[in-house]
């Protein structure tokens, strides 16, 4: 089984900020949202698409924040892509630079903030959920599913590191998923034994008792501000996307004080991948072969059936590089990929 641990382990604000959602939300008792109205990005905005925000609950009652971007002049019903990821990150980061360049391709997408982070809701802040944050895919097919602009069954999801096995786990549940994309998969188990894991859930309980007994949780930081001249090559890597300019944002988690401490205790029993080679639609596992994260990719792989599952290895690409270098994230085969089994 693999489990979403390393990226917590390895670094770990987002508060709601802003704008309404869609007024014919609000009418059905949704929390109200203030979303920033200003393009606030990594990334420079098209001018080949029409962006919005827009605004969804999920079946726990949270409601979700999203950047809607329609290909400018669409008409009809358009095949659809929702995006989220890396654990960690914001919309604002590089999903909403896949949701975009997905949509100057003629797809209608949807690159949301998960439940508790971004500007999306969830109280207390800054905790994932496998079952949560999964549930948030499939509310994202609720929401696009109503929409006159889209043909339902022409949906697609694509998740990015962590979201790369929330995906995966999305595709298995919600069958209305026709295709999916895991990119640059930030999953794997770093313990080699149960003995290893016990001490890792022990260390995260005993948080648990502390932030019960101070009455709020602690935060495990997002990236350093500064590195030693040792630190590893990934750490390095996710620093020079989280801390630079390249990637910074102030809502992101891994670019300010991180997840809550014990936010991954669940990962450590949910089957995340058990269930895997029941998934029938189509998956495209996409990895860099100096990504440290490369096995969570090809583990994940090895448990999909069919001969519609398929392995992309990128040469020379890092974790990172899969993010926001254009030059390298393979596009044109996201593309093909979606329309053949988008169609």
């Amino acid at each position: 089984m693999i489990r979403i641990i390393s990226i917590m382990l390895c670094l770990s604000l987002a508060f709601p900020h802003a704008m309404t959602g869609q007024d014919n939300q609000r009418n059905k008792g949704m929390e109200v949202l203030n979303l920033t109205r200003e393009w606030d990005k990594t990334f420079p905005k098209s001018d080949k698409v029409v962006h919005s925000k827009v605004t969804f609950e999920n079946r726990y009652g949270i409601t979700l924040a999203a950047d809607l971007y329609v290909p400018k002049g669409a008409s009809g019903r358009l095949a659809a892509i929702i995006v989220c990821g890396p654990y960690g990150a914001v919309k604002e980061q590089c999903s909403g630079l896949y949701a975009q360049t997905m949509a100057e391709r003629g797809f209608l997408t949807l690159a949301f903030d998960p439940s508790y982070c971004g500007e999306s809701g969830g109280h207390p802040r800054y905790v994932s959920s496998p079952d949560i944050n999964t549930e948030d895919y499939s509310a994202a097919v609720d929401y696009l599913i109503l929409r006159d602009d889209v043909d339902e069954n022409r949906i697609g999801i694509i998740g990015i590191c962590g979201w790369g096995g929330l995906a995966i786990s999305a595709a298995v549940m919600d069958t209305r998923i026709k295709a999916t994309v895991s990119s640059t998969m930030g999953a794997f188990d770093t313990f080699n034994t149960p003995e290893e894991r016990y001490e890792a859930r022990r260390r995260l309980n005993e948080q648990r008792t502390i932030d019960a007994r101070n009455g709020n949780h602690a935060l495990a930081g997002g990236v350093p501000d500064t590195l030693p001249a040792d630190a590893p090559r990934f750490m390095k890597d996710y620093h020079d996307y989280y801390k630079t300019s390249r990637g910074y944002h102030p809502r992101s988690l891994n670019s300010n004080a991180g997840w809550q401490t014990i936010t991954n205790l669940p990962f450590f029993t949910f089957p995340l991948m058990a269930y895997a080679g029941e998934i029938k639609s189509a998956v495209l596992v996409v990895h860099g072969d100096k990504a440290y994260s490369l096995p969570a990719s090809q583990e994940a792989f090895s448990k999909l059936k069919g001969d519609n599952k398929e392995l992309m290895i990128i040469p020379g690409a890092s974790h990172t590089d899969l993010y926001d270098r254009l030059d390298i994230i393979p596009f044109d085969k996201f593309e093909a990929f979606f329309r053949e089994n988008l169609k």
